[in-house]
């Protein structure tokens, strides 16, 4: 019998790589190789799941699945947790203004969710964020901003405990990362200038609670000749004015 905080962070960290590969699916192994688990444990748990309706299995390709029970809790926490509606004006503005691909992320845990996306005019588009994708905080301009944000002591004990060049490579080691931060604190938001994918660059903003704490992000990407210097800043100061609306919105929405 595995202990039950144990059990329960393993649990966790199957579901949050299964919904990672949403809506085709992974494999036992790809979750059991993304979780850090042995493959017979990762089955044993993904099987139990499944009989809760927790996660669900494609016959054709064997891959999993997120489960309809989710679907059913989701709708249950949706009125106390969902804010998409209310952030959805904010991303349609932002699109609609720059052309670009406009997002709103929220923040859970030591990762950023992206919640909402709307592409705007510009024929030739970004898919490095997509709705449901996470990112460690530091990575991508929606990370990157509200790690920046986040008070000095939180955020150097985040960068104490993790280590995002093995995934993300050297532009993600301490340093350079401290670089961007204060560059992002200097100016209000983020710049991520190709560090995910090559040419795919994104702006990110961010957006506080009620305690003064970055709890979602507005960000836009698009490709790189269309993030000048000039037009970064043009872009970034109507992030800020957009992110501040949205700040205000949520606050007097939440309590």
């Amino acid at each position: 019998m595995e202990p039950g905080p144990h059990l329960v962070s393993r649990v966790g960290a199957l579901l949050r790589s299964v919904a990672n590969h949403e809506p085709t699916g992974t494999t036992t192994a790809g979750v059991a190789h993304a979780a850090g688990l042995p493959r017979p444990t990762v089955h044993r748990l993904l099987t139990s799941l499944q009989a809760e309706g927790l996660v669900d299995r494609i016959a054709s390709s064997g891959h999993w699945v997120l489960g309809p029970e989710l679907f059913f809790l989701g709708n249950a926490a949706a009125a106390r947790y969902d804010v998409t509606g209310l952030a959805r004006p904010s991303v349609t503005r932002l699109a609609q203004a720059t052309g670009e691909s406009a997002f709103f992320s929220a923040r859970r845990g030591d990762e950023t969710i992206c919640l909402v996306r709307e592409d705007g005019s510009f024929p030739i588009r970004s898919f490095v964020l997509y709705e449901g994708v996470r990112f460690p905080l530091g990575v991508a301009s929606a990370g990157l901003v509200i790690l920046a944000h986040l008070p000095e002591h939180e955020r150097e004990a985040y960068l104490a405990r993790v280590d995002l060049t093995t995934a993300w490579g050297p532009a993600h080691g301490r340093l350079p990362l401290a670089d961007r931060v204060r560059a992002t604190r200097r100016t209000g938001y983020a710049v991520n200038p190709g560090l995910v994918v090559e040419g795919s660059w994104g702006l990110g903003a961010a957006v506080f609670d009620s305690t003064g704490t970055p709890a979602w992000a507005l960000s836009l990407t698009g490709i790189e000749s269309r993030f000048t210097e000039a037009r970064r800043s043009e872009l970034g100061t109507l992030l800020l004015r957009e992110a501040h609306t949205l700040s205000q919105r949520l606050q007097r929405a939440i309590h």
